[in-house]
């Protein structure tokens, strides 16, 4: 990773941007050979990722032919915007985030049990509500869409909240943030001033 001073090293830190994602991109090997990026609604759960569809499309029909996947989730948090820096050059705007990008195999989940368990873990992900297993074998859609999962191989994190930038630097940044108040803007503030307390002074 060439930005190293970006890079999580734990899996519970990847994992926890992984539980904090709604929407990722799944990546497959397309029949002309470019690859095909497709958005899904996503749940990660005890190590696979599992999304929902058609039994039938062009991302089911690559997945068949090679299910070799890359799989990527991004959580932008706060912009910096030209006015944090209006007299530095156009290229001191930035985006702060965090992301995933995970390598792995996909499959149709068939045992019911399994397909139930994302079924109802997407539902409860979505609507944040507790985990109830509120889809039943018994309805019809169930037997109608599929549920595919995604066997985790490896995976690699990154949190971009300026630690390249100087303390002074990032707390000029933080204030900025913590005055203009959008979303995102509050944890990425506290993050860059949180590591500043393990810095040498």
């Amino acid at each position: 990773m060439r930005r190293a001073q970006c890079e999580l090293h734990e899996v519970s830190e990847i994992e926890a941007i992984l539980l904090r994602g709604r929407i990722g991109v799944v990546a497959t090997h397309g029949a002309d050979g470019y690859p095909y990026a497709t958005p899904v609604n996503y749940v990660y759960r005890n190590g696979s990722v599992y999304f929902h569809g058609a039994r039938q499309g062009e991302k089911v029909d690559n997945i068949r032919r090679d299910s070799r996947v890359c799989f990527t989730v991004a959580l932008p948090l706060a912009y910096k915007e030209r006015a944090c820096d209006p007299d530095g050059p156009p290229c001191s705007a930035h985006q702060f985030y965090h992301s995933a990008i995970l390598r792995g195999r996909a499959e149709m989940v068939e045992a019911m049990e399994e397909k139930l368990m994302a079924l109802n873990a997407l539902l409860s992900s979505h609507e944040n509500r507790p985990d109830g297993h509120e889809v039943t074998a018994d309805m019809p859609p169930v037997d109608i869409c599929a549920v595919m999962a995604i066997r985790v191989e490896s995976m690699t994190g990154k949190s971009d909240f300026a630690q390249k930038k100087s303390p002074e630097d990032k707390r000029r940044i933080a204030a900025f943030l913590r005055q203009r108040g959008l979303p995102g803007d509050i944890e990425a503030a506290r993050l860059m001033t949180g590591t500043l307390e393990s810095e040498p002074r």
